[in-house]
């Protein structure tokens, strides 16, 4: 349930009627204050909550149900979109886009630190890495686990690049500690115990929308981690599996648009998952761009033919220069401006 005050209600009178809303109904009130208007969303059992006592209260504009799962993430409940600012013009969201790059596995510290730099000379305002890499075989290579995030964490000191890295476990968290925005892959998206977990994290979570999921139930994924704490989401949409056997993944593009028409979070593409060949993320890119995303996340290789893994959809840094330049152009059509990393090495 949604509850729109009137303009002109004092943080005061809003705080004594949610705490009156709180202990009559026994629901839970997230207060939303814009600009013009200071929006109340009710969120639990509002089945015997009575509207018309609602409306008739001096401070209420309007009241309306809300008949999606999905409350936190809702537009409807946060009207302005949510912007994920890491300082130095690491931002995600707000009119800017994002781009976040690098390997998909970490192999080595002068692997990571050269395309670190690499990626940020072009462009780039976050640094991805595998440390702890699922895969579908079990004789794949799995990732160097702790050193690679050891090695992560010397990247970022040499670049100053926040660093973006995937998590496969809730036993791995204290290991996290020091990483500036966890990963939840497309194969965890309805892992729920890692959900909440993450929840109680006060880091950025990208999460990834599953191989086979709906949009709906990557928002209700989304709905696990802020129902526990963390509002600090971030959608990523990396294609689905269809019919389709030319590409690794089938891009949604169309979800781009969906989620930012339904959730106030902000939303990037992974144009190297959706596609699995490196000359089709920057037409992806730019793709999603023009559809309105927030950010990219690009997998990025000095040496794409011998990656320990990933390696077919995998720029070089000289290709991924020219991509930022052109999904830039884009971006700038559409008012948009890329978030820069501005501290120096």
């Amino acid at each position: 349930m949604i509850i729109v005050l009137k303009p002109g209600t004092s943080r005061e009178q809003v705080e004594h009627f949610s705490a009156d809303l709180e202990k009559r109904n026994g629901v839970k009130v997230n207060a939303w204050y814009g600009e013009h208007s200071t929006v109340l969303g009710l969120l639990g059992d509002t089945a015997g909550v009575d509207i018309e006592a609602i409306q008739a209260n001096e401070l209420v504009e309007s009241v309306k149900r809300v008949q999606e799962p999905y409350k936190k993430s809702n537009r409807k409940f946060h009207p302005d979109d949510t912007v994920i600012d890491l300082g130095h013009g690491s931002a995600i969201g707000g009119g800017r886009l994002a781009i976040i790059a690098g390997p998909c596995s970490v192999e080595s510290e002068d692997q990571i630190a050269d395309i670190a730099r690499e990626v940020k000379g072009a462009g780039a305002a976050f640094l991805r890495g595998g440390a702890f890499k699922p895969r579908t075989s079990p004789y794949a290579f799995q990732g160097l686990r702790a050193e690679g995030l050891e090695l992560l964490r010397h990247a970022r000191a040499k670049t100053g690049l926040p660093i973006v890295t995937e998590i496969m476990s809730p036993a791995h968290l204290i290991l996290f500690e020091d990483v500036d925005i966890i990963q939840v892959g497309a194969r965890n998206m309805q892992n729920f115990e890692l959900l909440k977990e993450l929840g109680k994290c006060d880091k950025p979570i990208l999460l990834k929308r599953g191989l086979a999921n709906t949009i709906e139930e990557l928002l209700m994924s989304a709905e696990y981690i802020m129902a526990s704490g963390n509002d600090r989401v971030i959608l990523c949409e990396r294609g689905i599996r269809t019919f389709e056997t030319m590409t690794r993944n089938t891009l949604d593009i169309s979800a781009v648009p969906i989620l930012k028409k339904l959730s106030h979070l902000p939303v990037v593409v992974d144009p190297s998952h959706a596609s699995g060949h490196s000359w089709l993320v920057e037409p992806l890119a730019m793709a999603a761009v023009a559809a309105g995303a927030d950010g990219l996340i690009i997998e990025v290789h000095n040496d794409p033919p011998h990656a320990l893994s990933d390696g077919a959809q995998s720029v070089t840094p000289d290709e991924f220069r020219r991509i930022a330049s052109h999904v830039e152009e884009v971006a700038g059509v559409f008012g948009k401006t890329l978030s820069r990393r501005d501290d120096q090495e």
